[in-house]
């Protein structure tokens, strides 16, 4: 498709005048076949787009890729940085995007109203420009409060979710953009989200928010989100538009990269190599069956018989489903299903960053340690591409009509159960409407 016309109407802010929902499914289709090819970039390639892109706890970037992806097809957005308290993957940030290095603090951005000031300067934030700002606070930001005073007003104020609300207070952006895990709307921490919602609430904003599953946006993982949307008027939730059925595997993924053994990798990619396991681990990961296959009871260590809940541990992917969710331990055999379908051995860098839908010319820095973290740790690009081509096109669209309203996903209104299984089971079972 012709973007033309949409490169036209944003340039002339001629947002809200028109209906460019019958697009979206074009723009994310193509954004997301954009993403393959992508390659590090130099600010002086979007400096002049006319929306702005800020992305606090960004790690290496995995939300930001999405937007970037859809420059290539639209030159929309400016990306003015990602800020991190790890440097690596705030280097990770910058090498990509060219932006500056933004190695902070968000707690001390948030509390220091000068050194706020003084990052946006540096930056070239212009308050002028449409602004979307990204915070995608790590799950550690609440859940490591000590558990028996978690709704205490004390901890809520002083959370990583409330230090970026403060952000949104002084920065003032016209779409809020936040991921988190599944639990975000739990009863557990529901007072974390509810207080940051009255916050943005507060301030004008109309704000939405949903559990979405990754492969249902072509990502070849099972990987249950939460994502939460602001704008200052009415707008639709992204959707899915995958089944389960046609959800992308893990030999859609990996299955074309050549067999390695483990802690060696092919001259062509220093990134396809898993951890040079000891040969006891590799001898447990032999007797595991090929394709999904469970450690055997009594192979490994004894202690995994003797407790409930080790099930996946040593086991295999399985080459014709999703993975599991790829964490930081997804180098670790001994941490899940992290173990190759046929290979003996676990995954790879490479590997996880391809069920994670990384493209090939994303380049991350740092030791190998940082790099499985900072793939871990992301929000999955494909993912990414979706939603911010939904914020594109809810952002420049007339208001939704109730029709649209009632056919796009709902909003989560009331805290879900506490159990995570409880929340994941209720997500499948979720219907459209309201």
């Amino acid at each position: 498709m012709n973007f033309d016309f949409l490169i036209d109407a944003i340039s002339k802010k001629k947002w809200g005048i028109d209906n460019y929902r019958h697009i979206k499914a074009e723009l994310v289709t193509e954004s997301q076949s954009k993403l393959q090819l992508f390659l590090p970039v130099s600010n002086s390639s979007y400096k002049n787009n006319p929306i702005q892109v800020l992305d606090f706890f960004s790690g290496a970037g995995g939300t930001s890729l999405g937007f970037a992806a859809i420059n290539t097809l639209v030159p929309v957005f400016d990306m003015l940085g990602g800020c991190d308290i790890n440097e690596v993957s705030a280097n990770t940030y910058s090498h990509n995007f060219g932006t500056p290095l933004i190695h902070d603090d968000i707690v001390r951005l948030a509390n220091n109203p000068d050194a706020l000031k003084e990052l946006l300067i540096r930056i070239g934030f212009d308050r002028d420009k449409p602004t979307v700002l990204i915070g995608c606070a790590p799950c550690q930001g609440f859940s490591s409060h000590r558990k028996k005073h978690w709704n205490e007003e004390d901890d809520i104020r002083n959370s990583l979710v409330m230090s970026f609300a403060k952000l949104v207070q002084t920065i003032q952006p016209d779409v809020i953009l936040m991921e988190n895990v599944p639990e975000f709307l739990s009863k557990r921490y529901w007072n974390y989200f509810s207080a940051a919602k009255k916050s943005y609430e507060e301030q004008g904003y109309i704000v939405k928010e949903s559990i979405y599953n990754a492969a249902a946006f072509g990502v070849p993982q099972e990987r249950f989100r939460t994502i939460v949307i602001g704008m200052k008027h009415d707008f639709l939730l992204p959707d899915g538009f995958l089944s389960p059925e046609e959800y992308k595997t893990v030999r859609d993924a990996i299955s074309h990269l050549p067999a390695v053994p483990a802690g060696v990798a092919p001259s062509d990619d220093p990134m396809h190599k898993s951890a040079s396991h000891k040969q006891s681990t590799i001898d447990v990961i032999k007797q595991v069956p090929h394709d999904g296959g469970n450690r055997p009871v009594g192979v490994g260590p004894q202690c995994l018989d003797k407790t409930k809940g080790f099930s996946d541990v040593y086991g295999r992917l399985y080459w014709d489903k999703p993975s599991i969710t790829i964490t930081h331990y997804a180098r670790n055999p001994a941490s899940g299903r992290y173990t190759h379908p046929e290979q003996d051995r676990g995954l790879t860098a490479r590997e996880a960053a391809l069920l994670q839908s990384f493209p090939y010319g994303f380049e991350f820095t740092g030791k190998s340690d940082d790099i499985y973290r900072q793939i871990g740790e992301a929000v999955p690009p494909l993912l990414s591409t979706a939603v911010a081509s939904n914020i594109l096109i809810e952002l420049i669209s007339t208001v939704p009509t109730e029709e649209e309203k009632n056919n796009a996903p709902c909003s989560i209104e009331e805290p879900v159960s506490s159990s995570y299984s409880s929340v994941i089971a209720g997500i499948k079972n979720t219907r459209k409407g309201g």
